[in-house]
């Protein structure tokens, strides 16, 4: 029997899929680097470089300047310092630490590490000129969707991507798999035939479904890498969260968003002046807010630096609350992206000697997740 005449498989638009052998369609756009880009959004909210006045005091009798261990540091770290791409977790764990309000000349903006600080200013009336997916404006600005259409084209879209790389002797689930699933899955609910996925889903065809929302595509992409290489990491884990109950995939895929945001740094302004861990930030100033800093805090989570799919106080920075088609695909991406790929491949496993390593300033994912489909 054909894949084609098979209960639940995709319409015939899907044999149009073209070989992953070939890599990343042509169409994709190649990354900006991380510290042109960063600079970049940081100037584009900045007016001036603040006085030393505005400088927050040293000491200011906060509950977060008094758990600042004695250091000799005088000054901070930057994200922006070499070696941060590749392991930005001890400048994050530095700055949480010894300077939860600093300014950083190379952003050009006051950085903000700590998790209530950072997400308060995510959802803060007084911080502006953001949006995250899920946030209020999405209730504006997207149509109605059908979850439960959704889910089915979310189940065949991974299904037939799974079925691609089973009987091959290794794979990169980041080439062969994530790049196409979430991307894929946008296609089939619009009704973009597969061969023109590339060049209409991240345009129009998206906005149809996902309005503001249309580039995260990407960031699904990427925090779609970092879920499965959390999952295949423990073998124990891919097997529990294989015939896993909706609710703890989805507790799962809230706990990779927390460990490895794909977004790690984001921009916002101040709209009067806030009091924060360790002073104040004037009105009027571009703030850095480091997403995966935060969600390693250990004063919000324990164990930060462990991925433990059963977390019980699960919480993530990179959506919003609210409804919103973007939120709602990347959770049942993740969620039949597991049950695909250990349906059609049961001992999936990661390729001897591999281990998934984690890149990237602004955004950060694994840029590769080699397998063995037969185990």
């Amino acid at each position: 029997m054909s894949d084609e005449s098979k209960p639940g498989t995709p319409p015939d638009r899907w044999a149009d899929l073209p070989p992953m052998d070939r890599g990343p369609s042509p169409a994709a756009p190649t990354p900006t680097p991380a510290r042109a880009t960063l600079a970049a959004a940081a100037e584009r909210f900045r007016t001036a470089t603040p006085s030393a006045a505005a400088w927050p005091a040293a000491t200011d009798g906060s509950a977060a300047t008094e758990r600042r261990p004695p250091t000799s540091r005088t000054v901070a770290p930057s994200p922006l310092d070499p070696g941060g791409t590749w392991y930005p977790h001890r400048v994050h764990r530095v700055l949480r630490e010894e300077f939860p309000l600093t300014y950083d000349p190379l952003l050009r903006a006051w950085v903000l590490s700590r998790y209530a600080d950072v997400a308060t200013a995510l959802t803060d009336a007084r911080f502006t000129h953001g949006h995250r997916p899920g946030d209020p404006p999405c209730a504006r600005s997207h149509v109605d969707v059908d979850e439960a259409e959704l889910r089915s084209v979310a189940a065949r879209t991974a299904h037939v991507l799974a079925r691609r790389i089973a009987d091959r002797p290794h794979a990169d689930l980041v080439a062969d798999f994530c790049h196409w699933l979430p991307a894929g899955t946008v296609a089939a609910a619009v009704g973009v035939p597969y061969r023109d996925m590339m060049r209409l889903v991240r345009g129009r065809a998206a906005a149809a479904l996902a309005g503001q929302c249309t580039g995260q595509i990407a960031v699904r992409e990427k925090a779609l890498a970092s879920f499965l290489a959390n999952v295949l990491a423990d073998p124990d884990h891919a097997r529990e969260l294989h015939a896993a109950p909706s609710g703890q995939l989805a507790r799962a895929w809230t706990e990779s968003l927390r460990r490895d945001p794909p977004v790690q740094i984001a921009v916002r302004r101040t709209a009067a002046e806030v009091r924060v861990s360790g002073g104040t930030i004037p009105a009027g100033e571009p703030v850095a807010l480091l997403i995966g800093a935060a969600c390693r805090d250990p004063e919000r989570f324990r164990e930060p630096d462990r991925y433990d799919p059963l977390r019980d106080d699960p919480s993530q920075l990179t959506y919003g609350s609210g409804a919103c088609p973007a939120v709602l695909l990347a959770g049942l991406e993740a969620e039949y992206a597991v049950r695909a790929l250990l349906d059609a491949m049961p001992r999936l496993r990661l390729a001897d000697g591999f281990r998934p390593e984690p890149t990237g300033l602004i955004t950060r994912a694994p840029k590769s997740l080699l397998v063995r489909p037969g185990g």
